[in-house]
């Protein structure tokens, strides 16, 4: 058996026939299993959606309650028998709520991981490695320049900005989902107690994630008429906001980018990104070999991303690889990287 006889690729994304449905499928469908919260990955409108309760809440929050006609909550490590094979979730340290799913065909063993990263984040469980068959991986940042460092560290060099230059205003453009609040949790991991300003698009997510339980500490939404007062304080807000005319309020300002991106300099200073933070969700070049290797997969399929350098670096170790080229991942909006390289 092969991973072929488990999936297919199809216009809506990869399909189960054993199974009757689709894992994170970029149309509508009847029967969809979701890795995670991303817009790239769950979309509304489908007939029914698996996922864990915390990517069921992102999904209500974002597109209403009515996103979907019916929904299961996947409990993680729990099998759950779908059609003609066994399914389960397992987390994958992307963001709140973000899971593996692997699925169990007459003995053979399927993981699509979805997003995913290795480095520690406050605001959700870390990846689980699981061994199979086949591993279905992402590429975001497949490339061997692609060396994350310490996330903490770089929050720590945003502290000292901030403390070096008491004037300014440090706008820290960060994803909604997810980075926005690792970035607000590693701040509050390295002693920093004081309010942390939000851009009202980041409000919604934000309160999701302290309803489930991820401490962020004292929170507040800017308020138009009082921005000209926070000089020398952290304002998050959306990637695209940094350099708008929103941002020009703040006294000062400082243009900062939470993002894997960032690795890039060139591209930060073409952005006009003052201070580059490197701080990525998914996986590094280091932590996509990792894991490969410690999955023991013979089989390996590379859904977006560098795919065609982790194939290259897959098949030079012996394990029957292939790119998909899948469409529709890592275009999110809210998502976009900020100016990444011409060739993601």
């Amino acid at each position: 058996m092969s991973a072929s006889d488990v999936l297919t690729l199809t216009p809506a994304g990869l399909y189960c026939p054993a199974g009757d449905f689709f894992v994170d499928p970029v149309r509508p469908v009847e029967r969809a299993l979701i890795t995670h919260g991303h817009s790239d990955h769950a979309r509304a409108g489908h007939g029914a959606v698996m996922a864990t309760p915390e990517t069921l809440a992102i999904m209500a929050t974002r597109y209403g309650e009515d996103f979907t006609g019916t929904r299961q909550s996947a409990e993680l490590g729990v099998i759950q028998t779908v059609g003609g094979v066994e399914v389960s979730f397992h987390p994958a340290g992307h963001v709140l709520g973000s899971a593996q799913i692997s699925i169990i065909q007459a003995g053979f063993r399927v993981v699509v991981s979805g997003d995913y990263k290795r480095a520690s984040d406050p605001t959700c469980l870390p990846f689980e490695p699981l061994r199979c068959h086949a591993f279905i991986t992402e590429a975001t940042f497949g490339l061997p320049v692609f060396r994350h460092p310490d996330a903490a560290g770089e929050v720590v060099r945003l502290l000292a900005s901030q403390s070096l230059f008491p004037e300014r205003t440090h706008i820290v453009g960060a994803y909604a989902l997810g980075k926005a609040q690792r970035v607000m949790a590693l701040l509050r991991q390295a002693g920093d107690d004081r309010p942390i300003h939000i851009h009202g698009a980041l409000e919604r997510l934000t309160d999701l994630y302290r309803s489930l339980g991820i401490d962020l500490g004292d929170v507040r939404r800017v308020v138009p008429a009082e921005r000209k007062s926070l000089a020398g304080q952290i304002v998050l807000c959306p990637p695209g906001a940094i350099k708008d005319v929103w941002a020009q309020k703040f006294p000062d300002p400082m243009t900062v980018a939470a993002s894997g991106w960032m690795r890039v300099r060139a591209r930060a200073r073409q952005s006009g990104v003052e201070l580059p933070l490197i701080i990525s969700d998914h996986a590094d070049w280091d932590e996509l070999c990792a894991t490969v290797i410690e999955t023991g997969c013979s089989e390996l399929w590379v859904t977006h991303g560098e795919a065609d350098a982790l194939v290259y670096w897959a098949t030079a170790r012996g394990l029957d690889a292939q790119p998909l080229h899948m469409i529709g991942y890592g275009d999110e909006a809210d998502d976009e990287p900020i100016d990444p390289p011409a060739a993601a």
